[in-house]
């Protein structure tokens, strides 16, 4: 990935992948360290990278904890996977990207639906996270960072990137990028109904699962906007997935 600013092109659809191209492929049962090792419910764990990336990339959000003169802070970040790598980025003024190098924990967590059970103690809800741990490092070659703004970019919509001015010099130089290698990494789940004790099955209660998911609502166009703008062929791929 060089400098060079990205090709436009508004005639094909954009790809609906959800990260950039990977430049190895992930190692499925990867065996989990002490530190990744799910204790609580293990059964609901596992290590395959696979299902980790999946998590990874279909997640909007993640939290980004760090301690820092030993206050800990979990900061709410946007993330992108390329290949055996998350990024994070934000101002070079930030608590993350001044502590550079120093170990942190990235969780992304999907949920799926509402648990509703016959009794208040079983109530719980169908989920889906992922959590990675390591050390944060500043990605100084050029490259690598726009790189990782593209695949932030593409990560938010599928063939956005194509669509817009690409990052000037004065905001690389303002912008910070951390890479968080995907070696120590695990994931948990939980689907399916609720789990009552057996006597509560008597109970004149309904008892069950409330699916939920994010949509995407109708563009709501920005007021400077020239008139005559139509959405681009990124966004309205998106209301049609």
């Amino acid at each position: 990935m060089g400098t060079s600013p990205p090709q436009r092109s508004g005639t094909s659809p954009p790809q609906r992948s959800a990260s950039c191209s990977a430049p190895s492929s992930p190692q499925p049962g990867t065996p989990p360290s002490q530190r990744t090792r799910v204790r609580r419910v293990a059964s609901r764990a596992t290590y395959d990278r696979h299902v980790i990336d999946s998590i990874l990339d279909e997640g909007r959000v993640a939290h980004l904890a760090i301690a820092i003169d030993g206050q800990p802070y979990a900061i709410p970040t946007l993330h992108a996977r390329v290949g055996d790598a998350v990024y994070i980025h934000g101002s070079a003024a930030s608590r993350a990207i001044r502590n550079a190098g120093a170990p942190v924990c990235l969780t992304v967590t999907l949920l799926d639906g509402l648990v509703l059970a016959r009794s208040a103690f079983h109530h719980s809800v169908n989920y889906r996270s992922a959590m990675v741990i390591g050390h944060a490092q500043a990605v100084a070659d050029v490259s690598e960072r726009l790189l990782a703004l593209r695949a932030f970019a593409e990560r938010l919509l599928p063939g956005r990137w194509a669509e817009v001015r690409p990052p000037s010099p004065k905001e690389l130089k303002g912008t910070g990028v951390l890479r968080i290698a995907l070696s120590e990494c695990s994931a948990k789940a939980r689907s399916g109904p609720p789990i009552d004790d057996e006597e509560d099955h008597e109970l004149d209660v309904w008892a069950g699962v409330v699916p939920l998911r994010t949509v995407p609502g109708a563009p709501q166009p920005d007021p400077r906007l020239r008139d005559g703008i139509e959405p681009s062929l990124a966004v309205r791929a998106l209301l049609l997935d």
